[in-house]
């Protein structure tokens, strides 16, 4: 992986299709109102096939209807339509209503009420790409990207108008990117990242315009939305919106109808399985698999349409990891995490980001020495088999295999939605597993990892919750001592990687001195407390330890703590 970095740090890539209106999401947006009549149809017609009578409908529909009410008083966004409270009031009405019709009427008049939800939903989701706003999205990240960048290097204002230095220069992309690009023409790609930050959605969208593939669908939070900045920049992209507030079975089924269709249709698609950013600052363990199953059912439904005789399109899930070496929101993401953990051991404090703090924090992030990396995996068919460059499914020992054999029962393909499931949940803990091996260690995550495992050996009486109160007097470390931790625990990450069990930057060779002396001044670079920092008298300290233990996190699975003596 380190050669491949090397090779392509400065490479630019030629787009594998020229012009827009070959690609498929401008396809897509291009047949906009019939491409969400099919999602309205067809999430119809599943939702009346999971409540089949009419006293289960009616009941889904009741319970839909109160938890949107609920979540109105509740949880009000800014994003959210004006006239929400309007409409689902109506949509209450219309349901009271049903007790004086004649029960023949009935069932015509609950079809109508479900066909008007499932269409507000559909719309609600709908992206809306546009090449012109696509263009000046992408210039423009390009542009000021680039000049915060080049500013902060050569130091002088007039450098700010200078393109001397690229985003390239500080983003590395690392991993099997030619496989990518391959795969990209063959098939449909799907792309599931890691989640850490709301910069996520922004970086991975200059990853595949660098790459030069054609823009993705993104399934991107609607809390992103709430941000003026990002709304923009997701919009103009043509994100659909994923609405996490929402648990009710129309709704679910309308998303996962979208994504489906979608990616049936080629439209090569972007969503974070983890659901949300992660909250400990840990790769993910588990997985949601609502919007992954679609990419299962989606495959199904390709070969089951598609002729024996004839070539059927793959489909193709991507694992990218995002290693930064600080996040924004960390403050905010571990305590929410500490509190659920917690309970009442646990007080967290308030630390909120809006539109305003998220350019502050995009330009501090840009014009500071700390880089990012983005590893892109090994492809995975939709059971979790690898691929090859040529999209071929191999099995364990590197055989090609047939997966329309997946899919059949009696010899015939068919829908087994019980058995969807279990391919779905096979393929998460094959996307897990390629987390973990594509991950790659930066120097703060060992410097963070060391010390808040060294501070748990000094005191093992504590519990997580008890070390977390200790007085920042009382947490310091020998500097020698750590030092030798950190290379005992280099080592070890240096076998792991030669078996491929994990990535490692190549800033983390070289003397252990100056690796330390990286991960200090960049572990958690931005905060105001910073969780790891070397004082005076030379001893290891922390202004933080909430924020260091969110940092450590990221080597938590790797059974590393055994080295810690």
């Amino acid at each position: 992986m380190e050669v491949l970095e090397k090779k392509n740090k400065n490479k630019r890539y030629k787009p594998i299709l020229q012009g827009i209106p070959d690609w498929p999401v401008y396809r897509l947006s291009k047949n906009r109102k019939e491409f969400l009549d099919e999602v309205a149809q067809k999430s119809f017609y599943r939702i009346k096939q999971l409540r089949p009578t009419r006293k289960q409908l009616l009941d889904e529909l009741e319970a839909t209807v109160y938890r949107e009410q609920q979540r109105m008083k509740r949880n009000r966004w800014r994003v959210d339509p004006p006239d929400e409270s309007k409409f689902w009031a109506k949509i209450k009405e219309e349901l009271v209503a049903l007790t004086s019709k004649p029960s023949e009427e009935v069932d015509k008049h609950i079809d109508s009420i479900l066909t008007s939800i499932v269409d507000r939903y559909a719309d609600e989701i709908a992206g809306n790409f546009k090449p012109s706003s696509y263009r000046f999205t992408r210039e423009l990240v390009k542009f000021w990207f680039g000049r915060l960048l080049n500013g902060a290097r050569v130091k002088k204002f007039g450098a700010f108008f200078r393109n001397k230095y690229t985003l390239r220069d500080k983003i590395q992309i690392v991993g099997k990117v030619k496989a990518l690009r391959n795969l990209a023409r063959k098939g449909t790609v799907v792309m599931v990242p890691t989640h850490f930050s709301n910069l996520d959605s922004i970086l991975i969208g200059w990853v595949i315009h660098s790459l030069g593939l054609p823009a993705f669908i993104y399934g991107a939070g609607l809390n992103l939305f709430n941000m003026k900045i990002f709304a923009y920049f997701m919009n103009s992209l043509g994100a659909y919106k994923v609405d996490r507030r929402k648990k009710n079975l129309p709704y679910l089924e309308v998303l996962k109808m979208y994504s489906t269709i979608a990616i049936r249709k080629g439209a090569h698609s972007l969503f974070f399985p983890g659901g949300t950013r992660s909250r400990s600052g840990m790769i993910e363990k588990s997985l949601k698999l609502g919007l992954l199953s679609t990419t299962v059912e989606a495959q199904r439904t390709i070969y089951m349409e598609t002729p024996p005789t004839e070539h059927a399109q793959k489909i193709f899930i991507v694992p990218v990891t995002l290693n930064y070496h600080f996040v924004l929101e960390a403050p905010e993401l571990i305590d929410d995490y500490l509190s659920v953990k917690g309970q009442d051991r646990y007080f967290p404090e308030e630390d909120k980001y809006g539109s305003w703090q998220m350019i502050q924090y995009m330009i501090k992030f840009f014009s500071k020495g700390s880089n990012i990396s983005v590893s892109v995996g090994k492809a995975l068919d939709v059971m979790g088999n690898y691929v090859d460059e040529e999209g071929q499914s191999l099995d364990a020992n590197g055989r090609v295999i047939d997966t329309r054999d997946y899919f059949r029962s009696n010899g015939e393909l068919a829908a087994d939605h019980q058995r969807d499931d279990e391919y779905t949940r096979m393929l998460s803990q094959r996307i897990v597993e390629e987390y973990h091996r594509i991950n790659r260690v930066f120097a703060s995550h060992l410097v963070a990892f060391v010390a808040f495992e060294m501070w748990q050996k000094k005191h093992p009486k504590l519990d997580l919750f008890g070390l977390l109160r200790l007085p920042e007097e009382e947490l310091y470390l020998d500097y020698e001592e750590f030092k030798q931790t950190c290379k005992r625990l280099r080592k070890q990450i240096s076998k792991l990687k030669k078996i491929s069990k994990i990535g490692m930057a190549t800033h983390m060779k070289g003397k252990m001195d100056l690796v330390i002396k990286h991960g200090l001044e960049n572990v958690g670079i931005f905060h105001l407390k910073r969780p790891l920092l070397r004082n005076k008298q030379g001893q290891i300290i922390t202004q933080d330890l909430n924020l260091l233990y969110y940092y450590h996190n990221r080597l938590v699975g790797y059974d590393l703590e055994k080295f810690i003596i």
